[in-house]
């Protein structure tokens, strides 16, 4: 009957796409939809001097003041939501800014960046949503973190904590103090507008910011993720 073939297309698409999110929960990707996108728009500008600067770092070779600093600068429920944080929708709903970054977890994020593209559309949002329910089901917190911090944006062509650290800093991602954890959480989520290394007066009030709320989280937040 026509019904039982939609149920096994259902079935096959779903298991189609659910089958490289599992994959990516021990895999390192090779690039994400986010960056493979900059380097086409970038032919499609007509310029090809874009250079991509993305280095994958597992989870132990990345300082936990970095892990801190993205969560208190855009996520701190992280720990407790699954993936979306009705606190922070309904606060955006009320201040008429719904999607928005106060609205998105570090999930949602992970989802768009990992596999979507950045204009928004109800389709993309809806893609997202369910791309961000399966990561939550498929993905330790942990990973969901480790994943955030090597594909995140933190300039014009730089992407992860690796890269990161090296450009900006020259040092390895494990070597990161919390001045400069912060400084480059500060820069999220609109790295392409503030620069990591020329603080404005808002990237340096940012800043501090972070880092208080890095104090009060403390290490006992990641702990509770096995970090």
């Amino acid at each position: 009957m026509w019904w039982r073939r939609v149920l096994v297309a259902a079935m096959l698409l779903t298991a189609a796409l659910i089958t490289p999110i599992l994959a990516l929960r021990w895999i390192a990707p090779p690039a994400s939809a986010y960056m493979a996108a900059a380097w086409l728009q970038e032919l499609h500008d007509g310029r090809s001097t874009l250079k991509l600067h993305y280095e994958w770092v597992p989870r132990t070779e990345i300082s936990p003041t970095i892990a801190l600093a993205v969560i208190a600068a855009e996520d701190q429920r992280f720990k407790d939501h699954s993936g979306f944080d009705l606190r922070e929708i309904e606060a955006a709903f009320a201040a008429r800014e719904a999607g928005l970054r106060g609205a998105s977890t570090l999930t949602q994020q992970v989802a768009r960046n990992l596999f979507l593209w950045s204009s928004r559309s109800w389709l993309r949002k809806a893609l997202e949503a369910w791309i961000t329910l399966w990561i939550e089901v498929l993905w330790e917190k942990r990973r969901i973190l480790e994943m955030y911090l090597n594909i995140a944006q933190f300039g014009r062509g730089i992407y992860g904590v690796g890269a990161a650290a090296e450009v900006y800093f020259k040092a390895r991602p494990r070597m990161l103090t919390s001045v400069q954890a912060a400084r480059l959480a500060a820069v999220l989520p609109s790295p392409l507008r503030y620069e990591v290394l020329r603080e404005t007066s808002y990237t340096a009030h940012r800043r501090r910011w972070i880092e208080t709320q890095m104090r009060q989280l403390g290490p006992a937040y990641l702990s509770q993720l096995a970090w």
